[in-house]
């Protein structure tokens, strides 16, 4: 009998141990999230995601992958700013708001922020999946619906089964991993 209660104790003990082992872990590397993972400009990003409909943790997400929260950042292709947005879709989101800034001002993180959740809501609305929309948001809106008609990329015409560039199949998988982490850590 006491030979059972000692183990039944060691075994409580152990699970206990184990248990609080396993949420100390989490938590630290929840925090190395966190850390990796910053929300800045969250005033901005929260304003817009919530006038475009677009929700936070992907607005964060983009910003992560496309210029790692540097508002300065300049790609190769004349991208500009936290969501790199490059001068045709900055003309299109112009003519869309009825707005006449100029591309300059895309080095301001409210503009850019603006911008940027803009274009993805606007996408968001062409193609009513978020894979479909990191996609277009990487290469172009013509592009990926080039690839939804051609049965080698699309089996339905709305969703994407094969990315014919690396690099944008690599972007899409990059944004939906930050996406996920982002909602997993603060939402």
């Amino acid at each position: 009998m006491k030979n059972a209660m000692l183990r039944s104790v060691v075994v409580i003990l152990i699970v206990s141990i184990s248990i609080g082992i396993g949420i100390f872990v989490d938590n630290f590397f929840d925090g190395v999230d966190r850390e990796n993972h910053p929300r800045e400009y969250s005033d901005y990003v929260s304003r817009y995601a919530e006038e475009y409909g677009v929700p936070e943790y992907i607005v964060y997400a983009v910003i992560k992958t496309e210029s790692n929260f540097e508002s300065a950042y300049v790609s190769g292709d004349s991208s500009v700013g936290l969501m790199q947005i490059s001068p045709t879709v900055f003309e299109l989101i112009s003519s869309l708001l009825g707005e006449e800034y100029e591309f300059g001002m895309l080095y301001d993180p409210e503009t850019n922020i603006k911008y940027g959740t803009y274009y993805l809501s606007y996408l968001y609305g062409l193609y009513s999946r978020w894979n479909v929309v990191y996609a277009a948001y990487n290469t172009s809106a013509s592009t990926v619906d080039a690839w939804l008609t051609d049965t080698r990329y699309s089996g339905d015409g709305m969703s994407l089964s094969k990315i014919p560039y690396n690099e944008t199949s690599n972007y899409v998988k990059t944004v939906t991993k930050a996406a996920e982490l982002y909602s997993k850590l603060y939402y």
